[in-house]
């Protein structure tokens, strides 16, 4: 993988990007990233998923529930492996609890263990206990 350092003023489709740097899967789920608007550059909204990319320009877009604000270090010439695509960026937010986005159904309620439905096993043994009353 060739890498395009910081000194150079070329470019890369925002999408590309996105893509070789393996924020997304395809390159297809990048554009439809870019063109819903959910990201940012430099803190401008873009809908364009042929907007450039520069090194030292700053990203930020929502993914997997956390807000990723991502400075663009350099440029690629193809996707490669994920050890490779680390050194495209430097996460500026890393994730953390307080940067995800609240869950709209809120958190899955807890239960102490023996609350609620029996497991089968606790059902069988409810069972042959039926089973053993109704025989007298």
């Amino acid at each position: 993988m060739t890498v395009q350092e910081t000194g150079q003023a070329a470019g890369l489709r925002l999408d590309k990007w996105l893509w070789f740097a393996r924020f997304c899967k395809t390159r297809t789920l990048a554009a439809r990233l870019c063109g819903e608007g959910h990201v940012r550059i430099d803190g401008t909204p873009t809908r364009k998923p042929n907007a450039t990319v520069r090194p030292g320009q700053v990203l930020t877009f929502v993914q997997r529930g956390q807000v990723r604000v991502i400075k663009v270090l350099a440029l690629a010439e193809r996707r490669g492996p994920a050890s490779e695509a680390r050194l495209l960026y430097e996460d500026l937010a890393p994730p953390t609890r307080e940067n995800r986005m609240p869950n709209p159904l809120g958190d899955a309620p807890k239960r102490a263990r023996g609350a609620g439905r029996p497991t089968k096993r606790e059902r069988r043994a409810v069972d042959r206990l039926r089973d053993n009353v109704d025989d007298r």
